[in-house]
């Protein structure tokens, strides 16, 4: 029997530059790896936490793109966990990313996730470890 893991997420950006930063600052994603496919119009970047071979984040940019990409209503949101949630909720605060109030659904009340949202508007939960 096969075993699947994770590979990547994809999402589409509008500018990937802008794109890149913003993952490297409010979450501290690296580039691991780039390619440019200036045949068929597209660029696909891809980001990592820390470890290259667990699960990627995949920047695809479009050439010519130049309209918002419509989310829909089928798309959720990215997770990522941190050590210290109010510290890191604090730090996005000060950089300007508007994360939401502290929330808790677990059974002991504390707040455990907020998020923030990407220069797209991709939903990204933060969740306390």
């Amino acid at each position: 029997m096969n075993t699947y893991k994770m590979a990547h997420t994809m999402i589409r950006v509008l500018d990937l530059e802008r794109s890149i930063r913003f993952y490297d600052e409010a979450l501290g994603f690296k580039e691991i790896r780039r390619r440019d496919n200036p045949e068929y119009k597209f660029t696909l970047v891809f980001l990592t936490a820390g470890n290259p071979e667990g699960h990627q984040l995949e920047l695809t940019y479009n050439y010519g793109q130049d309209v918002p990409y419509d989310l829909g209503n089928g798309y959720g949101h990215l997770a990522v966990s941190v050590n210290d949630l109010e510290a890191s909720r604090s730090a996005h605060e000060a950089k300007g990313y508007d994360p939401t109030p502290l929330k808790g659904l677990s059974s002991d009340g504390k707040p455990h996730y907020y998020f923030i949202s990407d220069p797209d508007g991709y939903k990204i939960e933060i969740i306390g470890n």
